[in-house]
């Protein structure tokens, strides 16, 4: 190939290219303008259909308007309507009342106006009745005032004779209720019970081998009974009684250990201030385990398994103590006992009971060193190391310190009065007997109409003698039952006294 026929393929091909990119624009510049002419249709037509929703909107927007105001006219002439009619009404309740006050004017003009009547007929009355009353005086033959006595005397005699068959009914009613089911408990629970509780009597008095060891007691100007008396506390009696010595102390616990370590100077024969305090030291070691056994076997044998150790070593000191003879101990063990049995049989929590039955009487191991009665201060011990307070209540209630508000509280009452009253269970002094008994006697002498009474049976049984002619049957049951509540009030006793009231009659006539 030729250089022309180069130059001119170069040419034809340059000239091609050239006409290429012309015809692509001319291509490309009618692709635009077709697209803006398209996009120019189609904002004319957005712009046309959002006037016609902005129109459709006004017109809904113009409707609801229209919709809400005619709904409130409508609500505005309900309530106006409404309010008219409660007008109506305040102004017919206003004429109403306008009316009622007129007729009560009306009313108590009149009832003034009648007032005055009735004053002045009451007066009438008055004077008609004081003429009455004038006229019955001068028939009966006695004033008013005497009358009206007369009137009480008949009326304090019919209640007298109304109170006296209440009383007989109501003790004939209870009698028959309780009885039966009574028996039934309590026999039950002693004859489980039985046991032996022989009662130990605090030994006070110290028998010795001769005489002459009551100067070596005593030692060289005394040294020794003082030496005795500081350490134990207890008073030591050495008179003319013959080998024997006596020692003395409120304290049980107290005069427990002090007749150990005499007992065991005397065994010894080695008396002087420093045995004396040696051989104290060792009783008191004794009777304090002595008392720990006791405590814990108490609380073993009644079936109380947590108790304080307080509480325990507390019980276990009433061991030396003694009530009328009863070893305190084994008086609680034995109101445990019943109580848990009592409690049974009623179908209550028997545990419960028979604690509160065992430390019923712990106030008594401590009464010599706090004021007050056992049962308080039995009650105070046991709320303050931590006892329930049904328990608390039953101890400070069994001898009516408080009123007794639980049943556990008056069963523990009935096993202490159970176990106090059997026979063998107490006794008391001859002078004590002898008060008891003319206090008694007292107490019934002290009612008008008894002529003589007659404390029979130890005690337990007053047979009262009244004069017939002051006291009738109907008032000798009410002296009956009123010397009984005086007793129960005045008086402490164990078991039970009963109140007899006799009354009779005799007639005598001489033939001759």
């Amino acid at each position: 190939m030729t250089s022309t026929a180069i130059v001119v393929t170069i040419v034809v091909a340059v000239i091609g290219i050239a006409l290429g990119l012309a015809i692509s624009r001319i291509l490309a510049s009618s692709r635009m303008k077709s697209a803006e002419d398209a996009a120019t249709t189609l904002i004319k037509d957005a712009e046309k259909q959002a006037e016609s929703i902005k129109k459709e909107a006004l017109v809904e927007a113009k409707e609801e308007a229209y919709r809400i105001k005619q709904d409130a006219e409508k609500e505005e002439r309900k309530r106006f309507s409404e309010a008219k009619e409660l007008e109506s009404r305040l102004m017919q309740r206003e004429e109403t009342l306008d009316r009622r006050v007129e007729s009560l004017d009306a009313r108590e003009h009149q009832l003034s106006s009648q007032a005055g009547q009735i004053e002045k007929r009451k007066r009438d009355l008055e004077s008609a009745m004081e003429e009455v009353q004038a006229s019955l005086e001068r028939i009966a033959g006695m004033t008013s005032a005497e009358a009206k006595d007369e009137l009480i005397e008949r009326l304090k005699s019919d209640v007298v004779h109304e109170s006296a068959a209440i009383i007989r009914d109501a003790e004939a009613n209870v009698r028959a209720e309780c009885d039966k089911k009574s028996r039934e408990i309590l026999s039950s629970a002693i004859q489980r019970v039985a046991a032996d509780h022989t009662a130990r009597v605090t030994v006070s008095t110290i028998h010795i081998p001769n005489d002459e060891l009551k100067g070596r007691i005593i030692g060289r100007e005394g040294r020794n009974i003082r030496a005795f008396e500081q350490l134990t506390g207890i008073d030591l009696i050495i008179d003319d009684t013959p080998e024997c010595v006596s020692i003395s102390s409120f304290d049980p616990v107290r005069r427990e250990i002090g007749r150990i370590t005499l007992e065991n100077l005397i065994a010894d024969g080695r008396i002087h201030p420093a045995r004396i305090e040696e051989t104290f030291n060792k009783a008191t070691e004794e009777v304090n385990q002595t008392i720990q056994e006791a405590g814990e076997q108490a609380a073993f044998d009644s079936g109380i398994h947590d108790l304080h150790p307080e509480l325990v070593k507390t019980l276990g000191r009433l061991k030396y103590r003694t009530s009328y003879g009863q070893n305190v101990l084994n008086h609680s063990l034995e109101v445990s006992y019943v109580a848990g049995i009592m409690a049974s049989e009623l179908g209550l929590d028997p545990t419960q009971a028979k604690r509160a039955g065992l430390l019923h009487d712990i106030g008594k191991a401590i009464d010599h060193e706090v004021d007050g009665p056992h049962a308080v201060i039995g009650a105070d011990l046991a709320r303050r190391l931590g006892e329930a307070p049904a328990i608390v209540h039953a101890i400070e209630a069994h001898h009516a310190d408080v009123e007794p508000s639980t049943v556990i509280a008056v069963l523990v009452q009935a096993a202490d009065a159970v176990s106090a009253a059997r026979p063998g269970a107490r006794r008391e002094t001859f002078d004590s007997y002898i008060k008891r008994l003319e206090k008694l006697e007292g107490i019934a002498n002290a009612h008008d109409g008894v002529e003589n009474t007659y404390a029979m049976q130890a005690g337990r049984e007053i047979r009262v003698m009244v004069q017939p002619e002051k006291v009738s049957d109907a008032e000798s049951i009410v002296l009956a039952h009123d010397i009984a509540k005086e007793i129960e009030n005045e008086m402490e006793y164990p078991g039970q006294i009963r109140v007899m009231v006799i009354r009779e009659s005799r007639a005598t006539a001489t033939a001759k």
